[in-house]
């Protein structure tokens, strides 16, 4: 296999093969043929690329090419975001009467799927601690089709034992899907250790400079086909030039990364132990329960950390009011920092119980760290972080 940042560049060469070096946009909703017999093979191929963009597009398949190679899959398809991506899969992999495991400590997003729309389509589920392998093993039904992991998590930065996940999921015939968007494969490929299915919001790092909405799932090509199918029904379809956009963000991907974990390994060790902070929740800090887990199994620790202010929302407020170069906006993943108060964001998604369940505190703020000058960043937030008074002063 070849490296990282050769496979991001080279792994979609075949695909619409050009003279142009930068690929081509394929802005068209349809595909012409030459005579019947071709148009009835391509409306029937499956996650093709000339038929009709809702089932394909060139610029999907040279995404997809790159992500495979990434992740190291059999394939991989693309959704208009990350949300698209999983509740396709969702709804193609579980139906009326399934049982579905998830975790408590995960984003938002995912959390309301799992408690609030799941439900009401008669899949029951299952939050779980994603510290403990084993609650995922006591949280087992005969009803159980998939299990939902999140490592690192979103805020909490919590990792799961993707390869003990993984060994239950085949133990028990259950599919197991990955969320690998805080890690990207750059940092941790979990089909590696067994898991069935990754997905990601690609609007985040994979893409890296925060202009586009996408999702991708990658894994073997017979569960992606049954995913597609319901990708069609829902019309979560990725646009040719967001696609493009994409493709265009994961030829850097390595390179950003790089940068992306020295600056989040930095910003965890300025502000640990800073006496307006109670906690740095990041998984490349000796101090992080999990450290040696994720030490086993990352190879970087990625830009995002949760940093807990013992001053609760008004110091959490407080920091991000003074913060010079992360601005405060959602999302994460771009070139430049951004920072946010997750238990504010996440009200439109979960109830104040369902975020309070999730272990997220009123006084943690998520700062993603961008590919700015590190020392810049590092005086960025000891100045706003030194602003903050601390109950204890």
């Amino acid at each position: 296999m070849s490296g990282d940042s050769t496979m991001a560049i080279h792994a979609d060469r075949e695909i619409h093969a050009s003279r142009a070096v930068a690929p081509p946009i394929y802005q068209t909703a349809t595909f012409w043929a030459e005579d019947a017999e071709d148009f009835a093979e391509a409306a029937v191929a499956v996650r093709g690329h000339g038929f009709y963009t809702r089932f394909g597009n060139p610029n999907h398949s040279q995404v997809c090419a790159v992500i495979a190679q990434l992740e190291g899959t059999e394939a991989a398809m693309v959704t208009a975001s990350g949300m698209a991506a999983l509740t396709t899969s969702v709804l193609a992999l579980a139906s009326a009467g399934d049982h579905v495991i998830g975790q408590h400590s995960t984003y938002g997003g995912t959390g309301s799927v799992l408690l609030n729309l799941l439900p009401r389509l008669g899949i029951s589920t299952t939050l779980v601690d994603q510290t403990d392998p084993e609650a995922f093993e006591r949280a087992l039904t005969p009803r159980t089709r998939l299990i939902l992991v999140e490592s690192p998590s979103n805020p909490l930065l919590q990792l799961t034992d993707l390869r003990a996940v993984a060994d239950l999921g085949r133990a028990h015939n259950v599919l197991t899907l990955a969320d690998n968007t805080f890690a990207t494969p750059v940092n941790q490929r979990p089909t590696e250790v067994g898991i069935d299915l990754v997905w990601h919001s690609a609007t985040k790092y994979l893409n890296g400079h925060s202009d586009v909405s996408a999702g991708v799932l990658a894994g073997p090509a017979e569960i992606l086909d049954r995913i597609h199918d319901v990708a069609l029904l829902t019309g979560a379809v990725l646009g040719p030039f967001d696609a493009w956009l994409l493709l265009r963000g994961l030829r850097t991907l390595p390179l950003r990364m790089a940068r992306h974990n020295a600056n989040g390994q930095a910003l965890a060790e300025a502000l640990a132990g800073h006496p307006s902070v109670s906690a740095v929740h990041y998984p490349g800090l000796a101090t992080h329960p999990q450290h040696a887990l994720a030490r086993a199994s990352m190879s970087g620790f990625g830009g995002v950390l949760g940093i807990e202010f013992a001053g609760g929302f008004e110091a959490a407020d407080a920091f991000l009011g003074r913060l010079r170069y992360a601005r405060r906006s959602a999302s994460l993943g771009g070139v430049e920092s951004l920072a946010v108060h997750p238990a504010s964001m996440w009200r439109g998604m979960l109830s104040a119980e369902q975020i309070e369940a999730s272990g997220v505190p009123a006084g943690l703020v998520r700062l993603a760290a961008g590919t700015e000058d590190t020392a810049d960043l590092i005086a960025d937030v000891h100045a706003a972080a030194d602003a903050v008074s601390s109950p204890h002063a």
